[in-house]
């Protein structure tokens, strides 16, 4: 067991974590580690919101997705790792250090993505090497356990070699110059590489890695707490906007009120279901869960961006219509209801009740979208996207309470709420 209290200064085995550990919480390097990430979210959502609002779509698409998954996957593989092998000596300090480096000139090579973006090629050295950094502090993890921990060590060679395999790809792409969809094909193989490599890692030998259910939902929600922390930043930041322009008003005690309701409720209904339980009975449907939860964290990070859209247009530093404006809150608010409903539904046996949110969801995020291309203010249509996580809340209070309690005191019964 390896705690805050326990920190020395000379190396220790990593041979592995106990999986089963009671009261396994996150270490203070963890949260530290963490917060680089607040920084690259911040700056992503920002470029993101400027392209919508310039109507440069594409460009925005494009720019989020690479920087947030280079982002999130960088969070990924150290949290996994962490879960099953910290040591917490110096080495393991150091190490992460030079990731948290890494993750720092992703971070800021996120401004070079999307200004190149503009002039049709794609400008992503900065954010690689960055990428590659965070990479190779990785590698030397893995090649660790390969050395101090024969049960682990074919696990860890598989890890260590995938990452390096694709590096080699990243390498390319670094010093070569392609242009826009050259670039992107490279880097979409490249990516599929890294998601090839958990995949054998885990399934190709026996029992995998030590990770530790209840602290990888731990880790899971902290992230996610993170990122809907850009949802508070964007309604601070359109808030202000819409003071400047209007001074206080009705408007903005509603898109306050509103803005801030839907990040509580998506804080809420992520939280519904304890997910280190139904890990731990389930350990097999981690792989789909991790992953799935890329989608969850981009969409909150969107939902954020989307904010800082409504906050240009409000300035009236937006070219865009006032459907589209909605539409960047809506479609990312959809995302992430969506994902919630479908990662619990895959850790637990199918609802009908599912089906149900789903569909309240959608409609309601449309019909906000339909309001204002109708003409009704981006500030209202906006309060009423905001209302798809605030049902979903509702209804797990009415209807799904007796679900609730009885996925906690057994993950395996049925009920997503």
């Amino acid at each position: 067991m390896v705690d805050s209290t326990s920190i020395g200064h000379r190396l220790r085995a990593m041979t592995g974590r106990d999986p089963h550990q009671e009261g396994r919480v996150a270490t203070s390097l963890e949260l530290f580690y963490d917060l680089v990430f607040v920084v690259a979210f911040s700056f992503t959502g920002t470029a993101a919101a400027h392209q919508i609002a310039e109507g440069h779509f594409r460009n925005a698409l494009i720019g989020f997705l690479l920087c947030t998954f280079a982002a999130i996957w960088a969070w990924i593989n150290f949290a996994w790792f962490a879960s099953a092998f910290d040591t917490d000596d110096w080495f393991f300090r150091i190490v992460t250090l030079v990731q948290m480096i890494g993750v720092a000139l992703i971070a800021l090579g996120v401004p070079e993505v999307f200004h190149s973006l503009d002039e049709a090629h794609l400008e992503n050295r900065v954010m690689i090497l960055g990428y590659i950094i965070m990479r190779v502090g990785m590698v030397a993890q893995w090649l660790r356990v390969a050395v101090q921990s024969p049960r682990y060590r074919r696990a860890a060679l598989i890890y260590a070699g995938m990452t390096l395999l694709a590096q080699l790809g990243w390498v390319v792409i670094l010093i070569a110059h392609m242009a826009l969809l050259p670039t992107v094909i490279a880097m979409i193989a490249c990516v599929g590489v890294e998601l090839v490599g958990p995949f054998l890692g885990e399934t190709r030998t026996r029992g995998g890695t030590p990770w530790h259910p209840h602290h990888i939902a731990e880790r899971y929600s902290l992230l996610t707490i993170i990122t809907l922390g850009e949802g508070v930043v964007g309604t601070v930041t359109v808030l202000g906007a819409l003071i400047e322009v209007q001074g206080w008003s009705t408007d903005t005690v509603l898109l306050g009120t509103s803005a801030m309701t839907a990040t509580f409720a998506m804080w809420w209904v992520y939280f519904i279901v304890p997910v280190g339980d139904a890990l731990h009975e389930h350990r097999h449907k981690s792989f789909w869960w991790g992953y799935g939860h890329i989608l969850i964290f981009m969409a909150a990070a969107g939902f954020g961006a989307g904010l800082h859209v409504a906050a240009l247009y409000i300035e009236h530093e937006s070219h865009v219509a006032g459907g589209a404006v909605v539409a960047s809150v809506a479609i990312p608010l959809g995302f992430y209801c969506l994902g919630i409903i479908a990662m619990y539904d895959y850790l637990l046996p199918f609802d009908p009740l599912s089906l149900v949110l789903a569909v309240v969801v959608v409609v309601v995020l449309a019909g906000a979208v339909w309001l204002c291309v109708a003409g009704v203010s981006v500030v209202v249509a906006v309060a009423v996207a905001a209302l798809a996580p605030v049902a979903m809340a509702i209804v797990d209070e009415v209807l799904g309470a007796p679900r609730r309690a009885s996925a906690s005191a057994d993950s395996s019964s049925p009920g997503l709420l």
